[in-house]
């Protein structure tokens, strides 16, 4: 057995995502970026296909995205809420990483096992992001859904799609603890 690492053991037991609204001013800068991405980038991948990317929204282009899901939503004749909630992530947002699944042609990896690999690497950023000091959290919503929103938010091509939205800044507020699944009522142990 390896030599347990507490301190990482402590991390993941106690890691708690912060709510995108709550998440300000200063973001990480790219040199900050870097070894967090990095860091996501190691998360599992069977068959070394890296069915997954990094597209950084910030700045500007927070205020485009939440115009082009405004446009979309109309398109789609949401309501006003459904449409205002699907916005909010852009308007309140200072910085976002989005995870891309690109499926990648493979006889050997099924396409849900590179979807997997995309989720695995939403959780492993927003890991990452925390364990760096940052508050972080990963959204998704019904706009990350949308083909066209992704066409026209983000160029994506048909064998893409968004994994998610990790917003990542500075915790404003610190949430409440919330209850956590109990263990034993959801683990099933099989010795023979």
């Amino acid at each position: 057995m390896s030599k347990p690492n507490a301190e990482a053991m402590a991390f993941l037991q106690t890691r708690r995502s912060r709510p995108a609204k709550t998440l300000g001013l200063p973001v990480p800068t790219v040199e900050d970026l870097r070894p967090v991405l990095t860091a996501a980038a190691r998360s599992p991948d069977h068959g070394k296909l890296e069915p997954w990317r990094f597209i950084v929204i910030e700045g500007a282009a927070m205020a485009r995205l939440a115009g082009v899901v405004q446009d979309r939503g109309a398109a789609l004749e949401l309501g006003a809420e459904q449409i205002a909630k699907g916005r909010s992530q852009f308007d309140q947002g200072n910085l976002a990483v989005t995870v891309i699944e690109v499926q990648r042609p493979s006889e050997k990896v099924p396409p849900l096992e590179q979807t997997y690999s995309a989720g695995a690497v939403c959780l492993s950023l927003l890991n990452a992001a925390l364990a760096a000091g940052w508050g972080a959290n990963w959204l998704t919503g019904w706009c990350a859904h949308d083909r066209d929103f992704m066409r026209a938010a983000l160029d994506l091509e048909d064998h893409e799609r968004i994994a998610g939205f990790i917003h990542i800044g500075t915790e404003t507020a610190t949430p409440p603890e919330r209850p956590r699944p109990d263990i034993e009522s959801i683990t099933t142990w099989l010795s023979r």
